[in-house]
């Protein structure tokens, strides 16, 4: 059925076609000839067109088709699912029916339609034809000599099509609105203009290659605009899509100007790449002077060039005829699609059953992928058709040719339009369909079980090659030199040196170390491919100059890129053999365990969670400049090298192979190896890795040479590295440094916005965070940048001098460009914003961590300025750590390089954890680590000396976490100095302690409080009406979240008496669920302190009495909020009641009340000196705290 919709559709969108072209007075067969070799093909216009000109086809077709359509009509209606191009195709075909009735069922369809549409296609077709690629070959013959050539609209196809004449000896002026794209021009060997009218002062031929018609007229007749500049008998090529009346009515006003200007109606097809290889096809027209004054600038441009007769507005004309079919086909092929998913149909099997049959198109073979793979990356946006259709539209209005499935499909586009995609992929019409029915077009491969996959292949071999490596690497004299796109490939080795500068002088001195690796960053991956070829072709020839003066040392080159196959590839090899000479093979080997990438029939994987999903159906495979389609790696190649590397000629060496036959299979494998090979390597384990160095080295030794395009494991394989653990900050000695981290986010990738997010959720109460605006830094203007460097630089580094550790992100909304040029440059401002951000920070971090490969090259290069660092280790598996060298501008800071796409959403957290400086937790670190460990922690009263003692004590023996607590009572008694002697010992103490202020009834007594130091305190406004609470809570709890204080406070009434002050029973009062929930709401508070029944002070003689349902509610309430439990009056409470209370969610338990009385007993004993009674009232407290904690279950979890 679905074939069968697109059968019909394209049939009435075939005739539609022939009937505009012909109303616009080209003749019939040079439409078929033109189109059936264009983005307009289907198989119905392909195989159809041909028997109705030569009136082969009878009415009796019509009949067929009404039949089938109907039964598709009558099942999209069962399903409620709209098919608006099949039922307006299908109305056609019934009027058809219904004409070609009333005469005879013989009559040939082509007169049938006649009758529908008014237009003579038969006569036409009758005509005289003629040869426009003939006439064509006698143009190129005639063409007159053109030197100076305007150029106006340097989008993407406009780029390619300039900087190709540019390459063709053609001096080129360039204008465009998008000041950066001139800035491009100008490096590829164009002239930039600053107006329309510059670029058109004294040029032969002024090319317009802008969006549409009324861009078209602004450059040629708005201000400083291109005709008035435009020198007599200069001619004017237009090669945007426009309508065929604009150029006509163009013609006549460039003849009004007097001045012998020409026009060439000269529309253009076949893409970005095409525009810049000079492989367009092109449909020229207009007057015989015209096209031989520009025919050199149209054959230059063009493989195809077809001379349309008709003057100006005919090649206009064919190319809407092109566009009219092309924009159907693309919402036939979503209207099919969608319904094949609301079928039931899995659409990658559906869309690989259509492209081999009758429903087939040039556009869905092309666009119908973008649907099944929900890739709408714009290669050509959604309202290029919107415009094209319109201009269909209008033509088939003033020349009076009903076209009704034409208007149908431009119906569909402008909903797409208007439902905001009208900037990306013109597939996206599909859209419209899954918006109005709720079906899913996409068809994701089914997910693979990664253990399932790893456990079906052969086992390991047997022998670990890794000693034989080393064996053979001492016997082998070659260095491996790595040429590093990223700073992320040092990720698998360590003790080994990266250079960031390729200076002879320092190769030599490398070189003469007679090292068996060392790494050279060549941040390759953030420039575009002109740059990075040059880079690698001048790396490559100082490896060269340096290796001939160090006694000709032997070297290899490895090309280290991204293991999810993103960077400069086949432009980095090509430049690299360039300088080295032919290599026996290219090896291609993007494995890399620790991220969870493997390479198994020859299909490359990335793993997530459980899973390996086909990196071409990763995000990865989506970047703005190095995406990509294919997973298989043989189809990568031949995709990336444009078809010059085919993919039936690239080998590979198989996993059976490796763990069958070992590394003496492999070598033989390499070694039969026609010259100039590419091979690539699968692999699913280290030692898989581990076997192919072992095979490639002996191979070497036999005389072959390889070129490596490899991930990180290929390089620790290939030395023989045995991996270590990785390192602490005690490991490099670092622990007790003051100042704060510092870490940067640049990268992009969803990986990274994960792991950011994970970051903020774990780290963030001990992070200090700053945002960079990307609007400001990339698109705003240069007082904008530096204002917001300035101020980012100035916070961060009083935050790093502070200690605390900072994160500096770039704000997380994707900015891209037009085209993966315009995206690099953004990437790049971004990149040198935050490289001007580090270079300013004064203060030396404690550690600095960089998350992204394009981010931590450019900061250890470019604000670090570190010229060669040692590769310590890993911070965690697959994360490089450096220490800078003594040249940089803080030698011998650890410099974490984190990859934008290593590890899992807790990566990050867990790096910055284990790198945090030693320091106190806060309060509210305490009760959320009590809250997922499920344990309570003791808020003890603390009155003098021996009290402090007594808690620290017990706290460290028990490896516990502990809060000391000061009442007003005692701050009143002990002042400044008590809360000093707190804080100073939760600082000196080996576990998280904090200071507490409890019960602060007094708002000046709070206000003051905030300045002395206290990680926490509580609000008590529970003698308070509960809107006088309220509003007392919140106004303290705004000041003290200012300063990042955890704030309790209490809703209800303990009774009791606590440091002489007594509540009776009277005023005692339960927290109220209701009044809780708003509370928590309104104050923002941190902790709730619950009123169950608990007590101040002595419970009575029968025993605490705590509503425990009541505290489940509060619990299940605070906890939907984020807010801890407190229980005040734990004094008391049997062990049984204490773990009850634990388990129904209380986190802090204020104890004083058993603790005062110990302290008071131990003065009762006599004939003791001062010294004796301290001690000994010190071992009394502390007995009962460490009771508690035991009891509370904090013990051990320090």
């Amino acid at each position: 059925m679905v074939i069968e919709l697109l059968e019909g559709i394209h049939f009435v969108a075939s005739i539609e076609a022939m009937s505009l072209g012909v109303q616009v007075g080209i003749h019939p067969c040079i439409i078929y000839d033109i189109i059936s070799n264009a983005a307009g093909n289907s198989w119905v216009f392909k195989n159809y067109v041909p028997h109705l000109l030569k009136g082969n086809q009878s009415a009796h077709l019509l009949n067929a088709f009404t039949r089938n359509l109907g039964i598709v009509l009558d099942t999209a209606k069962s399903l409620v699912f709209p098919l608006p191009l099949l039922t307006v195709a299908h109305q056609q075909i019934l009027a058809g029916s219904s004409h070609a009735a009333k005469d005879t069922e013989d009559t040939a369809l082509l007169k049938v339609w006649e009758m529908l549409c008014g237009v003579n296609i038969i006569d036409a077709a009758n005509a005289e034809p003629y040869h426009p690629e003939e006439l064509a070959r006698q143009l190129s013959a005639k063409s007159k000599t053109v030197t100076r050539i305007g150029f106006i609209g340097l989008g993407a196809m406009g780029f390619g099509m300039a900087t190709h004449l540019v390459k063709s000896n053609f001096t080129v002026l360039g204008f465009d609105v998008y000041k950066p794209t001139l800035s491009r021009f100008e490096k590829e060997g164009g002239i930039p203009g600053s107006s329309p009218a510059e670029v058109s002062k004294d040029a032969d031929v002024l090319v317009v290659m802008v969006t549409n018609e009324s861009q078209a007229e602004s450059v040629l007749y708005g201000d400083y605009g291109a005709v008035a500049a435009l020198p007599s008998g200069a001619s004017i090529i237009i090669s945007s899509t426009v309508s065929p009346a604009f150029v006509s009515q163009l013609e006549r006003r460039l003849q009004s100007e007097q001045k012998n200007l020409k026009l060439v109606d000269a529309p253009v097809s076949g893409g970005v790449i095409k525009a810049a290889n000079g492989t367009l096809t092109i449909m020229a027209s207009g007057a015989e002077e015209a096209l031989e004054h520009a025919g050199s600038v149209i054959s230059a441009l063009s493989e195809k060039l077809y001379i349309i007769n008709g003057g100006c507005g005919a090649g206009s004309g064919v190319k809407m005829v092109n566009q009219l079919l092309a924009g159907v086909h693309i919402a036939s092929a979503a209207e099919a699609m969608a319904f094949g998913a609301r079928l039931g149909l899995n659409t990658r099997l559906l869309f690989d059953v259509i492209k081999n049959s009758a429903g087939t198109s040039w556009m869905f073979e092309n666009r119908a992928p973008h649907m099944v793979e929900n890739d709408y990356t714009p290669l050509s946006a959604l309202d290029i058709f919107v415009k094209d259709l319109g201009i269909v539209s209008r033509e088939c209005s003033s020349r009076r040719v009903p076209l009704h499935v034409s208007n149908a499909a431009h119906q569909l586009f402008l909903s797409g339009s208007a439902s905001g995609w009208g900037r990306i992929d013109d597939s996206a019409v599909v859209k419209v369909y899954e918006t109005l029915t709720g079906v899913k077009v996409e068809g994701k491969r089914p997910a693979l079980s990664k253990e399932s996959v790893l456990s079906s292949l052969p086992s390991d071999w047997p022998i670990d090659p890794i000693q034989d490596i080393i064996k053979l690497t001492q016997k082998n004299s070659k260095t491996l030199v790595v040429l590093d796109d990223d700073p992320t490939g040092t990720q698998t080795v360590h003790d080994i040196d990266v250079l960031t500068e390729w200076s002879i002088e320092s190769l030599v001195e490398q070189f003469s170390k007679k090292p068996k690796c060392f790494f050279i960053l060549t941040n390759s991956r953030s420039v575009s491919s002109d740059k990075a070829t040059a880079l690698v072709t001048e790396i490559c020839s100082n490896l060269s100059a340096a290796a001939k003066t160090v006694d000709n040392a032997e070297y290899t080159v490895v090309l280290r890129g991204d293991s999810t196959l993103r960077g400069h590839f086949p432009e980095e090899p090509d430049a690299a053999v360039s300088v080295t000479g032919e290599v026996d093979a290219w090896i291609i080997c993007p494995f890399f365990l620790q991220g969870g990438r493997y390479t198994i029939g020859d299909v490359h994987y990335v793993a997530d969670s459980d899973r390996l999903i086909p990196a071409g159906e990763t995000e990865f495979a989506k970047d703005a400049s190095f995406g990509y389609k294919s997973s298989n790696l043989r189809e990568w190649v031949e995709e990336k090298t444009g078809g010059r590397i085919p993919a039936s000629s690239v080998a590979s060496i198989s996993i059976q192979l490796l763990r069958k036959g070992g590394p003496e299979a492999v070598c033989e494998r390499l070694c039969s190896l026609k010259k100039g090979s590419t091979c690539i390597v699968n692999a699913a384990s280290d030692r898989d890795m581990a076997v192919f160095a072992a095979g490639m080295i002996q191979a070497e030794m036999k005389g072959k040479s390889f070129l490596c395009r490899t991930a990180a494991s290929f390089v620790s394989a290939r030395i023989g590295i045995i991996p270590k653990a990785p390192l602490l900050p005690s490991d490099l000695g670092i622990s007790s440094y003051k100042t704060g981290g510092l870490i940067v986010v640049g990268s992009y990738v969803p990986k990274t916005t994960k792991q950011v997010d994970e970051l903020l959720l774990q780290r963030g109460h001990a992070l200090k965070r700053i945002e960079v605006s990307v609007d400001k830094i990339a698109m705003k203007s240069i007082e904008e940048r530096e204002e917001e460097i300035a101020q980012t630089a100035q916070t961060t580094d009083v935050y790093l001098r502070s200690g605390r550790d900072t994160l500096v992100m770039t704000s997380r909304l994707l900015v891209v460009g037009k085209n993966a040029s315009q995206s690099l440059e953004i990437n790049g401002k971004v990149s040198s914003a935050l490289v001007e951000i580090v270079r300013r920070i004064t203060t030396k971090p404690r550690y600095i961590l960089a998350k992204g490969g394009i981010t931590s090259s450019d900061l250890a290069t470019k604000a670090l300025e570190a010229k060669r660092a040692k590769i310590v280790g890993q911070a965690l598996a697959g994360v490089p750590l450096w220490q800078l060298g003594p040249e940089s501008r803080h030698p011998g800071v650890p410099y974490i390089v984190f990859p934008g796409n290593v590890g899992d959403n807790n990566a990050v957290a867990e790096v910055v954890k284990s790198w945090a400086h030693p320091g106190r937790l806060s309060t509210k670190e305490l009760l959320l680590n009590a809250d997922n460990g499920g344990y309570a922690v003791g808020a003890f009263n603390v009155y003098n000396l021996e009290g402090i003692q007594a808690v620290v004590s017990a706290a460290e023996e028990l490896r516990s976490p502990a809060i000391l607590q000061i009442h007003p009572s005692a701050l009143k008694q002990g002042g400044v100095p008590l809360v000093a002697c707190c804080i100073s010992a939760a600082k000196q103490a080996t576990v998280p302690i904090t200071v507490h202020f409890d019960h602060g009834s007094s708002k000046q007594e709070l206000i003051e409080i905030l300045e002395l130091g206290f990680d926490s305190l509580m609000v008590d406004g529970s003698h308070l009406s509960f809107k006088e609470n309220i509003s007392y809570t919140k106004y303290i709890s705004g000041l003290a979240h200012s300063q990042d204080l955890l704030v309790e406070a209490e809703l209800g009434r303990l009774s009791g008496t606590e440091d002489d002050l007594t509540v009776q029973d009277y005023e005692a009062k339960l927290t109220d669920i209701n009044q809780a929930n708003e509370f928590i709401d309104a104050t923002g508070i941190d902790a709730l302190a619950v009123c169950i029944g608990n007590v101040h002070g002595k419970y009575p003689e029968s025993g605490p009495n705590l509503r425990l349902d009541l505290l489940k509610d509060l619990y299940d309430l605070c906890s939907k909020k984020g807010v801890q439990v407190v229980l005040h009056g734990a004094s008391g409470l049997g062990e049984n009641i204490i773990k009850e209370c634990i388990k129904l969610g209380v986190r802090k338990f204020n104890v004083n009340t058993e603790v005062r009385k110990a302290y008071m007993e131990s003065l009762t004993s006599i004939g003791k000196d001062l010294v004796h009674v301290m001690e000994s009232s010190k071992e009394a407290m502390k007995a009962v705290v460490a009771e508690k904690m035991l009891l509370f279950g904090s013990a051990g979890k320090a």
